[in-house]
């Protein structure tokens, strides 16, 4: 919200300043996409860390790492409006040891990877790894804050 101190000798001239205001920053939302949907997380801590993701699409489970995100910095993990309702996160904290995990079993590896499927990950030659859920309620964006009084010490 935008507030604006004018005072009492401007009002006649506040209308017009009002409406060209609001003009401009309507063409800059619009020129700009500020209205952005996107799956955001952001490390919140002051060590490195790395984030995989998983999540269900049209062509069932699939799961995506790493993100390297340094100390206070946010990545976008999914552009555009959210397609799902719950998303999975698995990160790992790169310079102090520790790890945000949970209950939900899906694929991983050390490098980068793009798994399908989230069965037999060992037979398959992956591992095995515990991701927590995120429940974005149907919203069309999201973001994911990691802190370090979230994070489970190895």
């Amino acid at each position: 919200m935008v507030r604006v101190s004018v005072p009492p000798s401007a009002h006649r001239c506040v209308s017009s300043v009002l409406v060209a205001g609001l003009l401009g920053m309507g063409l800059t939302l619009l020129a700009t996409g500020a209205a952005r949907a996107d799956l955001r997380i952001c490390n919140m801590t002051t060590s490195r860390i790395g984030v995989a993701l998983g999540y269900r699409d049209g062509r069932g489970w699939l799961t995506e790492g790493w993100w390297n995100l340094g100390v206070r910095d946010c990545e976008t993990l999914v552009s555009g409006p959210l397609a799902a309702r719950y998303y999975y996160i698995h990160a790992v904290d790169y310079d102090r040891g520790g790890e945000w995990s949970g209950k939900s079993l899906m694929c991983t590896r050390e490098k980068e990877f793009t798994i399908r499927g989230v069965e037999d990950c060992l037979a398959r030659g992956f591992d095995r790894t515990g991701f927590f859920e995120v429940d974005t309620g149907q919203q069309k964006s999201w973001t994911i804050q990691l802190t370090e009084q979230n994070q489970q010490r190895e």
